[in-house]
């Protein structure tokens, strides 16, 4: 606790300090020392703006001092009272982007601060890669049946009813709102859930892989429903309107990309490797990793899908097995590789997203009661999907809780409903992206404790049921 109250003394004097340090006052202040930057350039042939060296990247350079010493900070205090350090991160950046409430100004430009969106989105491009690799197709495949019916319960139910409750709450909203909140209510967090069964000892449980593999189903269906609904969404801005066969298509675009991607990719990703191996370019394996990676995510938006799909379709294809050769050789596997980059951008992305979060909207009775309505269905809609284990034998509700967080993907579709615009507005507006991510927090806190309870549960019933036969 020493340490992170150190570490909280330190973010303070960056914060209280910042002006001193050429902190822009505010978002307008950043802008202009821009602006007046490059004119000074170009009127002095270069001299320096102010008596210093003024340049673009240096409003990122503080912006990111401020970020990951946060991030790392509200990190650590979640970890300590026992919840993911990506609620830490989100809580770090939405102390940060609330500042103006209590009257300072000078981080106000964080929120919109070019250098930093790109390198979130970069974060999030890497996060789906991780989560990718970290999905096995065939583990998918060996708990096929149930992890399918669940995986589909735990899309179409929340759907349906974050679509219900925001056409209640929200009357005046067009109903593509409606159908992006909903949509923002079907992913689960792979990555949380997968941590928390792993703590709980708990990862190679039957139930734990059926969790994961209809997480991972639950994602990519999330992703072809992100693709429809962003494709309505911009014919929607053209005047145009998306008949049935269109919608169709943008279906069969999506899951052929990702089908095309893992089948051609499979057969291509090995043969790569192998060939690159014969190189003796130090780093030429993370270099590859994340070409290939790149490379996939401008395909897929080329074809109009968000780049996270292609981010997450390279994941599913890289399998170490595919370059093996570097491995014997000496090199660490693809995942050690990204560690160090994925510290530095992925937390990024979700301070970034919680400094969006206007805390002034909490004290609005509407935000309040419809972030706690859309909780509530959110949790309601993933407890369907005990009905979907067919397999005897399980804990059905653990299964179900297991789906419950939203975490890091609820997130990534609240963001992207954020930038896209309908009708000039942005389709998530500040009061509902401000609902949407209290939904995120309050999933991502039950789950834990929830799920500790029930599988405790699940294994007392099954001692006791492998106990009467004996008898």
């Amino acid at each position: 606790m020493r340490r992170a109250l150190l570490g909280l003394v330190l973010l303070g004097a960056l914060v209280a300090f910042g002006p001193g340090l050429g902190l822009p006052g505010s978002l307008s202040a950043a802008d202009g020392a821009v602006v007046e930057t490059e004119g000074a350039t170009a009127e002095h042939g270069g001299d320096d703006h102010g008596g210093g060296h003024a340049s673009p990247v240096t409003p990122v350079l503080i912006a990111l001092v401020v970020i990951l010493v946060a991030a790392k900070l509200g990190g650590e205090l979640a970890e300590r009272v026992h919840q993911p350090a990506v609620l830490g991160e989100l809580l770090a950046g939405v102390v940060l982007g609330n500042l103006a409430l209590a009257g300072y100004h000078g981080l106000d430009f964080l929120a919109t601060e070019s250098g930093i969106v790109i390198l979130a989105e970069l974060g999030v491009i890497l996060l789906l890669f991780e989560v990718g690799m970290e999905s096995n197709i065939k583990e998918m495949l060996s708990v096929g049946a149930s992890s399918l019916l669940v995986a589909i319960l735990g899309v179409v139910a929340p759907f349906l009813l974050g679509l219900a409750v925001s056409a209640w709450m929200l009357p005046d909203k067009n109903v593509l709102v409606h159908v992006f909140i909903g949509a923002t209510l079907c992913a689960t967090s792979v990555g949380i859930t997968a941590r928390v069964l792993s703590d709980l000892g708990k990862i190679n449980a039957r139930e734990s892989k059926i969790i994961l593999g209809a997480a991972v189903i639950d994602d990519v269906l999330g992703l072809v429903i992100l693709a429809v609904v962003s494709g309505i969404i911009s014919a929607a801005n053209t005047g145009g309107e998306l008949a049935g066969f269109e919608v169709a298509m943008i279906i069969g675009k999506a899951a052929g990309f990702l089908v095309g991607a893992i089948v051609i990719g499979t057969w291509l990703s090995p043969r790569m490797f192998r060939l690159a191996s014969r190189l003796q370019i130090k780093g030429l394996l993370l270099t590859l990793a994340l070409a290939f990676c790149f490379l996939l995510s401008y395909l897929a938006n080329l074809i109009e899908l968000a780049p996270i799909v292609g981010a997450f379709a390279a994941g599913l294809i890289l399998d170490e097995v595919h370059y093996r050769s570097f491995i014997d050789r000496g090199d660490h596997n693809v995942e050690e590789l990204l560690h160090p980059i994925n510290t530095f951008l992925v937390p990024v992305f979700f301070v970034l997203m919680g400094i969006r979060v206007d805390l002034s909207t909490f004290g609005e009775v509407e935000v309040l009661g419809f972030a706690a309505v859309l909780s509530i269905v959110a949790i309601i809609g993933k407890m369907i999907c005990a009905l979907g284990v067919i397999e005897k034998g399980l804990d059905r509700i653990s299964v179900a809780v297991g789906m419950v967080p939203r975490g890091e993907v609820g997130l990534i579709f609240a963001g992207i409903g954020a930038s896209l615009v309908l009708a000039g507005k942005p389709v998530i507006d500040v009061s509902t992206y401000s609902a949407v991510v209290i939904m995120v927090i309050v999933t991502t806190l039950v789950t834990p404790p929830a799920l500790k309870v029930t599988l405790a549960r699940g294994d007392r019933k099954k001692a006791q049921q492998a106990a009467e036969p004996a008898r």
